[in-house]
């Protein structure tokens, strides 16, 4: 795989290029969720509200041992924010998000890179919804000229579902010249939202131009499904391709009215390690991963052996079931009829969102 910018000098295409493995962040919404960010508010508004506390979250994170930090810019197109009246702030709030982050990465004391996340528009695009491939570029564009403008290293479109807006991300972020990597939520049944498997994403991901600098999975299901969908992906992107893996901290469940993962610092620990084996490069937390978690993993990483990669048993038996699509797919059923039946954990839980906000 060929990545779009691979200068000596950008920190990420450095990291890459240096380390067997690199730990991204964890979550940004659940951990705001704490500090005081209300559902349906858009946490992007904290960049130029309450920087001081996106500043601590992304310390927070450097502290556990991250090597790279996604900024606070999730639904930051025109189209996302348009739903707080913000649209016309798109490279106020965009730049701000980079900046705090760039902030806090450069006072580390070591390399860390920032990755300005590109979340979906919300939108539905054509031929099934009303926005059209240059609606979406020019919106994606829009957001990653205020990244860059920001000082990010390298552009992270993630939480993608269809094959569609995945391309129009990738040509609006090409527009900057930094690395591109695009990760897909394999939320339902083994596929994402919109029917695209891991075999499928891998067959996209040859077809983009410019090619992805990492591809993956971030948010889902848990943890198994995770590492199984890292495992899918491997066996059809090849060896060459660098992978990622950001899951959410365990299943959401609804504990005395709030949103809560099941997911232990030692799970993610044990996950971390799996993902690594399954042939992840870059492995971090998504929805509910606090930097106690995020440093479990960099310990558990740091400390491992890399071994074989695992077979679905031991991922069944360690960190919780899959689902029958997730397991059709391990065995070479790619059709869409292939474990069309729904899933044993695929309680898709309102819970996964929270008035727009990846938590």
């Amino acid at each position: 795989m060929t990545a779009m910018h691979p200068s000596a000098s950008n920190r990420f295409s450095q990291l890459l290029a240096s380390r067997p493995w690199l730990l991204a962040d964890g979550a940004t919404g659940s951990n705001l969720f704490e500090v005081g960010l209300v559902s349906g508010d858009a946490p992007e508004l904290w960049n130029i509200d309450h920087p001081e506390r996106i500043a601590a979250l992304h310390r927070s994170f450097v502290e556990a041992g991250a090597d790279i930090l996604l900024t606070n810019s999730f639904g930051g197109t025109r189209y996302r924010l348009k739903l707080h009246q913000a649209e016309h702030r798109v490279a106020e709030l965009n730049t701000a998000a980079a900046r705090i982050a760039r902030g806090v990465a450069d006072a580390s004391g070591r390399t860390v890179a920032v990755a300005g996340s590109m979340g979906p528009t919300g939108e539905i695009m054509e031929p099934i919804g009303a926005l059209t491939f240059d609606q979406a570029q020019q919106a994606f564009a829009e957001q990653a000229s205020a990244l860059a403008q920001g000082g990010v290293d390298v552009l992270w479109i993630e939480t993608m579902s269809s094959r569609e807006e995945v391309e129009a991300a990738v040509a609006g972020a090409a527009t900057v010249g930094l690395p591109i990597v695009c990760t897909l939520s394999f939320d339902t049944n083994g596929r994402t939202m919109m029917g695209l498997s891991p075999s499928d994403f891998a067959g996209i991901e040859k077809t983009l131009a410019p090619r992805l600098a990492a591809c993956g999975t971030n948010c889902g299901v848990g943890a198994a499904e995770v590492v199984a969908c890292i495992h899918n992906l491997a066996q059809a992107a090849g060896p060459d391709v660098v992978l990622v893996a950001k899951g959410n901290c365990g299943i959401p469940q609804y504990v005395d009215g709030a949103i809560c993962y099941n997911g232990t610092p030692e799970l993610m620990g044990v996950y971390a390690r799996m993902a690594l084996d399954a042939g992840a490069r870059i492995i971090g937390g998504c929805c509910g991963t606090s930097p106690r978690h995020l440093r479990a993993m960099r310990e558990a990483l740091d400390a491992h052996t890399p071994g074989p990669a695992p077979e679905l048993d031991a991922i069944v038996a360690t960190l919780g079931e899959v689902s029958v699509g997730a397991r059709a797919q391990w065995g070479g059923e790619l059709s869409r009829l292939g474990g069309a039946a729904a899933g044993a954990n695929l309680k898709r839980g309102s819970g996964r969102r929270s008035g727009g906000v990846l938590l």
